[in-house]
């Protein structure tokens, strides 16, 4: 493959579908081919298991029957949009990945992070990004952020704050275990002034 995966994390309210849209347009402007895109989702069949991960009570699905959904999409997603995109040379920049899934199913709500890299082995042919860009904002104040904008994945808005702060000590831990495709950002700070700090690192 010749072309970059980008991945964009983080929680609820932290700015990943803002800072993912602004780089892909700064890429295209620099004459880069970018596929723009997002987990669960991507394609029309894992967009029609997402609509299954955000709707309804938030007792609907157990751990692993949210794992295997994820990763049921993300094999669709992987196959007909990621891995052609990427040997055509393209740019890939995704709101969310695998590292959503070790937060919110694994963190979350307790699966192991070593099973679950294991299943995402398996679902994605072991594809991983070159470069993850981890938003970290405060539980509560991302959770604001999210439903001062109406958009909140409503099933998961009724998950617990015990629940949204496991995911952070994820997501804040996350950049110090793997620093070579980890990068921490502070997202609250202007769009713009974070926006410029990612062209920095992708750059790099």
């Amino acid at each position: 493959m010749s072309g970059r995966f980008i991945t964009f994390e983080g929680g609820e309210g932290s700015g990943k579908s803002t800072q993912a849209r602004l780089l892909a347009e700064d890429l295209t402007s620099r004459g880069h081919k970018v596929v723009l895109t997002r987990e669960p989702g991507g394609t029309s069949g894992a967009e029609a298991i997402r609509s299954l991960l955000v709707t309804g009570d938030p007792d609907r699905w157990t751990a692993w029957g949210e794992a295997c959904l994820v990763n049921a999409a993300r094999a669709d997603h992987v196959a007909r949009v990621i891995r052609p995109a990427l040997d055509r040379g393209d740019w890939v920049i995704c709101d969310r990945f695998v590292d959503s899934t070790r937060a919110y199913q694994g963190a979350g709500k307790g699966i192991a992070d070593a099973d679950l890299c294991r299943l995402h082995a398996m679902a994605s042919g072991d594809l991983w990004p070159d470069r993850t860009l981890v938003l970290q904002v405060s539980p509560r104040q991302g959770l604001a952020r999210a439903g001062a904008r109406g958009d909140l994945e409503r099933r998961f808005e009724g998950h617990d704050a015990a629940f949204h702060d496991r995911i952070a000590a994820f997501f804040a831990a996350l950049p110090g275990q793997e620093p070579d495709r980890c990068h921490g950002l502070d997202a609250d700070q202007p769009v713009e002034v974070l926006a410029l700090a990612i062209r920095a690192l992708v750059a790099s």
